[in-house]
């Protein structure tokens, strides 16, 4: 383990037990390129395994022109989704586990069969046979109250992109409807609050089985991945319940106290 990314770890992961607001690694300990903020994360895998479960599925960050342009960075983001922090909809959550929930609303994707490292680079249409099933998700993001125009891309990916988890719907199981436009929409207690439609999920999930790749790691069986959201990102709140549903495969329900 490269000794400053194990420190740059130690340092982000010490701010979030403490729930600290979100700032940059100081600059003696910033990344220096994108491939040493992954192994900052890759580091940062192994001070929260033990807290949150093993490593259970994948997230793509930063997806939109606007805030790549924001954190100064040119392309999207990988981070992990630990096993104890996906919750099955419907989903009871505590405010207070969180220092500043928000949430997004994506379409998830799991995995009936690996997508290994060895076999990389993956196509869209080389990831499609290995789906399982198509499914509404919410994204928790922990952003710790940053301050996204001060942001540094870099800092974030060693910090997860500020994964807190995900809540995932049932879903369908394949063949699913074509998830290129798929329509989804999202209520708060009761009131139509957005509305979006997916991308290309499937070249999302290429995407991010290309990313870690590169790292050595593999996308296995079973694990979900979420594949950015169709809305803009959103606060919840205690005493809000958010509905998220999607063309031909259900919904998410999320309810916070």
């Amino acid at each position: 383990m490269n000794p400053r990314a194990q420190a740059m770890a130690e340092y982000l992961w010490r701010a979030r037990v403490a729930r600290a607001p979100y700032c940059n690694l100081p600059p003696e300990l910033a990344p220096a390129s994108v491939a040493e903020a992954y192994e900052g994360q890759e580091a940062y895998y192994r001070l929260a395994e033990p807290v949150y479960g093993p490593v259970a599925g994948a997230k793509i960050a930063t997806t939109t022109k606007v805030m790549q342009e924001l954190m100064g960075i040119g392309h999207p983001c990988a981070g992990a989704i630990f096993a104890r922090t996906i919750h099955v909809s419907p989903a009871r959550l505590r405010a207070g586990d969180f220092v500043n929930l928000r949430i997004e609303c994506e379409i998830g994707l799991r995995l009936g069969r690996a997508l290994s490292a060895s076999k990389a680079p993956w196509t869209r249409e080389s990831v499609r046979s290995a789906v399982a099933a198509a499914l509404p998700a919410y994204e928790l993001i922990e952003d710790r109250n940053a301050v996204y125009r001060e942001t540094d891309a870099k800092s974030m990916i060693v910090d997860n992109c500020w994964n807190g988890g995900i809540v995932a719907g049932a879903g369908k199981n394949v063949p699913v409807p074509d998830l290129v436009g798929i329509a989804g929409r999202l209520t708060m207690n009761g009131k139509t609050v957005a509305e979006g439609k997916a991308e290309d999920p499937y070249a999302t999930l290429a995407w991010v089985a290309n990313q870690i790749a590169e790292r050595g790691r593999s996308l296995e069986a079973g694990m979900v991945v979420i594949t950015g959201s169709i809305v803009a990102t959103v606060s919840i709140s205690p005493g809000d319940r958010a509905v998220f549903v999607v063309d031909g495969l259900g919904e998410a329900v999320l309810e916070v106290t």
